[in-house]
């Protein structure tokens, strides 16, 4: 997946604003230097994979322990021995972590030095970064009236 980037034609023309269609020449050097269709799907991927909390606390842990195994991952992330082992699975398929057996027992690492800098980098982002959450619902404020001789027989039926 690792693309040498030409240089990007800088932008001609007035700033953008609603009737500006685009300069064509930047917009198809743009659109030349994305990766490949395969490897945006793997990224996206990627960090599906770390768009689960619980996924999140399993390799931070990794991060930082190097080698675990999944009855000591389950008690560190506060999950069950069975999830962890699904996600390990699912990280396992995507080349994020890699295994060594002792024995019986089986021990998990991050898979390479690029998923340790990304995790790590995500993680310094995130500290960085403000906390966004999505805003509450609506409610309705409470009815100040007495309910309705009709609604009231419909509720004691």
């Amino acid at each position: 997946m690792s693309r040498r980037l030409q240089p990007i034609p800088a932008p001609v023309g007035p700033p953008w604003h609603q009737d500006h269609h685009g300069d064509r020449a930047r917009v198809d050097a743009l659109q030349g230097a994305l990766p490949s269709a395969e490897d945006v799907e793997r990224v996206a991927a990627v960090f599906r994979l770390m768009g689960d909390p619980g996924r999140v606390r399993i390799l931070a842990t990794l991060l930082e322990a190097g080698e675990v195994c999944v009855q000591d991952l389950a008690l560190v992330a506060g999950l069950s021995e069975s999830s962890v082992s699904q996600a390990l699975r699912l990280m396992r398929a995507h080349r994020v972590v890699e295994t060594r057996r002792a024995g019986r027992v089986v021990f998990y690492r991050l898979g390479d030095s690029h998923v340790r800098m990304l995790l790590d980098l995500a993680i310094t982002h995130a500290g960085h970064s403000p906390v966004v959450t999505a805003a509450p619902a609506p409610t309705e404020p409470p009815s100040t009236e007495p309910p309705t001789t009709e609604a009231t027989h419909q509720e004691s039926s």
